[in-house]
């Protein structure tokens, strides 16, 4: 998730335009390698409503791992998904996200909204936050983290336009670098 120096992943209006100019060539490869290296993408309905009406038809280096790995869809309303590869799970938040990572298979990776990834954080379903901080502060917005979070740096990596990637997992837990849990 991209996040600005002062923790939010999002203007008020949910704008996030201010992330693109610190994204170079480095920092492409890496976040469509992390994308590719998901078993599966979860996201939120709003999320999913976005993804699905870009991602189908771009020819991005985001595009294949998007179009191509399984997407789980978290909603009460959606009755179906358009996009390939997708199921939508309309379950408890936290039954079907530890369902899901009680499966074999490769990482999950979680989609903002900031509304979905706060939910997901509030019920401690986070083992490894991935974040691109951006080189901006935006002042106000739409925050990550809305109650106290320990964090434990898991890794680092600056790029040159500016922005730097880190991994923490949970204070309360032991992940090791480079092995999420499931």
């Amino acid at each position: 998730m991209s996040i600005s120096l002062d923790g939010y992943v999002g203007r008020n209006d949910g704008d996030v335009e201010w992330i693109f100019p610190s994204i170079d060539e480095e920092l492409q490869d890496w976040m469509v390698d992390l994308l590719g290296q998901a078993g599966a993408h979860l996201m939120g309905r709003i999320t999913y409503g976005d993804m699905a009406g870009y991602w189908p038809d771009s020819d991005e280096p985001y595009a294949a791992p998007m179009n191509d790995i399984p997407k789980v869809v978290f909603s009460r309303t959606l009755k179906e998904g358009t996009w390939p590869e997708t199921t939508v799970v309309r379950g408890d938040l936290a039954t079907e996200v530890n369902r899901l990572k009680g499966e074999d298979g490769d990482d999950l990776l979680a989609h903002g909204g900031a509304g979905f990834a706060r939910a997901l954080i509030q019920r401690g379903l986070v083992d490894q936050y991935r974040l691109v901080i951006h080189p901006v502060a935006l002042g106000s917005g739409l925050p990550l983290f809305t109650t106290p979070t320990d964090l434990t740096l898991v890794s680092s990596e600056p790029f040159p336009g500016g922005a730097m990637a880190v991994t923490y997992a949970p204070a309360s837990t032991n992940v090791a670098e480079g092995g999420p849990a499931r």
